[in-house]
């Protein structure tokens, strides 16, 4: 993964969490171990690292480590507390809205908790979306089924409609699911908040499928999507090996960043290409790379991030909702390269395309995943009801912690094409190291 160096100097850099104000409430939560101002989570996980600022009697960079704590600012009995998710769909959004409102209602004795519909729609009146009321029997099962029972919706919405909406049913606390414009969105309200000088919190819990949220070492789903790219990469290697040069290609989920493409790639040691949108390409050399592939072993397996090779694809520059580059079809792009290039040399290709996307992104989330999603919820209540504001819950060297907002979205995660992980995939695909 691309360092903290990368993004800015250490000295630049700002770990602390906003807060609304001082705690003096005791926690109605008994039989746990709180956690204290002096628990802290590493940034640095190596001891060479840490050793500079040791010398100079620095402290090294840390986050706030996640968990419940002795008091805490909201008083329960008057407290009303929202969720949003927003974004493309993602395993686990169930998983996250159920961790929150039992913690909420069992934890800490919330007993009003509204599900704004259809994404930061859902907190504005123009659109006419009831909030759904959730409890304990609302959320009991959500957790088996994919998807998200708030419905999510892209696209940024009236900030002062927004606060207004939450100030008008007296919400004193506001969760918001989803990847990095979700969280720009969630940041946007903390600062009108501010501005207008009322308590109420704002919690992120960051929702990416891609992986790509900064100071944040993994996010809900992405798990589950990996194990479920194994399906259509069996499937692809199936077919390549039962036709005479036979090519799969599957192109899986990666708009900026190839997780999804990298960690598949190892979990499926069939995989012989690897291309995500960290490592520039050329078509030149790809396809003379695969042609030696298939002279020499007769079958081929290529999987591909959705947002590779935009740069070959000549098209005119359009945005979503979201204000993100609509990006080309790499899939199809590819499958007709690969076809023209094989036509041109007067060379036999059969070509198998799989695009699973949609697919795995809709699927329950697995065990691991689950698990991962309620610890992820429960921290979010734990950070919410302590007044702790604009920031999120992230998971850092295996342990959950507060992640300032403004330092998640200063810059996307990506893969470092000098890193252990890509050199991985190099060793595991077989691949040329330079494609270009």
């Amino acid at each position: 993964m691309i360092g903290l160096e990368d993004i800015m100097t250490l000295d630049d850099l700002d770990f602390s969490i906003e807060t609304l104000s001082k705690c003096r409430i005791p926690s109605p939560m008994t039989g746990v171990p709180f956690v204290s101002q002096k628990d802290h989570v590493l940034y640095h996980s190596n001891f060479r690292d840490i050793q500079p600022f040791l010398d100079a009697r620095r402290e090294p960079p840390h986050f706030e480590m996640a968990g419940p704590r002795e008091k805490i600012y909201f008083d329960p009995s008057k407290l009303k507390c929202g969720i949003v998710t927003c974004g493309g769909l993602c395993p686990g959004q169930n998983d996250v809205i159920r961790g929150i409102v039992m913690s909420l209602f069992y934890h800490y004795g919330v007993k009003t908790v509204f599900g704004y519909r259809f994404g930061y729609e859902g907190l504005s009146y123009k659109y006419g979306h009831t909030p759904l009321e959730l409890d304990p029997d609302v959320v009991d099962d959500i957790h088996k089924w994919g998807g998200t029972i708030l419905g999510s919706s892209r696209g940024p919405q009236d900030v002062s409609e927004m606060v207004d909406t939450l100030e008008r049913m007296n919400v004193g606390l506001l969760f918001t699911i989803g990847g990095d414009g979700t969280l720009k969105g969630a940041q946007a309200i903390a600062g009108e908040i501010a501005r207008r000088g009322v308590n109420i919190g704002v919690v992120g819990i960051p929702k990416t499928i891609d992986n790509d949220i900064s100071f944040v070492g993994k996010s809900f789903g992405f798990e589950t999507a990996v194990s479920e790219s194994r399906t259509a990469i069996y499937g692809a290697h199936t077919e390549a090996l039962g036709a005479r040069n036979g090519v799969g290609l599957v192109k899986l989920m990666g708009r900026c960043s190839g997780f999804i493409a990298a960690y598949a790639s190892l979990a499926n040691n069939d995989v012989n290409f690897c291309l995500v949108p960290e490592v520039p390409f050329s078509l030149e050399a790809f396809l003379e790379a695969l042609q030696k592939r298939l002279d020499a072993r007769g079958h081929a397996v290529i999987v591909v991030g959705e947002g590779a090779g935009q740069d070959l694809m000549k098209r005119p520059l359009e945005k979503d909702a979201s204000g993100n580059i609509k990006l080309g079809d790499v899939g199809i792009f590819l499958k007709g390269q690969i076809k023209s290039y094989f036509d041109k040399i007067g060379g036999e290709v059969n070509l198998k395309y799989i695009d699973p996307s949609y697919i795995i992104r809709s699927v329950p989330a697995n065990p691991s995943d689950s698990a991962f999603c309620l610890v992820l919820g429960h921290d979010a209540v734990h950070a919410g009801m302590t007044g702790r504001t604009n920031m999120l819950v992230g998971h850092w060297n295996y342990q959950f912690t507060h992640v300032p907002i403004p330092l998640a979205v200063s810059k996307r995660k990506q893969i470092d094409p000098h890193s252990r992980l890509w050199s991985n995939v190099l060793s595991s695909t077989g691949q040329p190291k330079d494609l270009q």
